[in-house]
């Protein structure tokens, strides 16, 4: 079965608010059996628009990033986001394994 994954770019507006939501993000995704694979760091821009920040969460199938997504736990922990930053996120299923 494929996994999912939750894709964002990121451009924080309000660092401090910004902090509170990465702090509490982790405890949400792990509950799902997620797991972070690309948390910021260093990037090389090859084309398109780009944003400061890359983050990739993989979770075990496509069904489970989407229930992580849309469940009550993460609504709470998106409001912490909300207005601290500007955000483009897909949840993609992987090729396959």
């Amino acid at each position: 079965m494929p996994n999912g994954y939750w894709i964002a770019r990121i451009a924080v507006t309000d660092p401090e608010r910004y902090g509170a939501y990465v702090r509490a993000l982790p405890a949400v995704v792990e509950r799902f059996g997620g797991r972070f694979l690309v948390f910021g760091g260093s990037q090389y821009a090859v084309e398109g628009d780009v944003k400061p920040r890359n983050v990739v969460v993989a979770f075990d199938d496509y069904e489970t990033a989407r229930a992580c997504w849309q469940s009550q736990e993460y609504a709470e922990v998106a409001k912490l986001r909300a207005g601290a930053a500007e955000v483009d996120v897909v949840i993609v299923e992987g090729a396959g394994s």
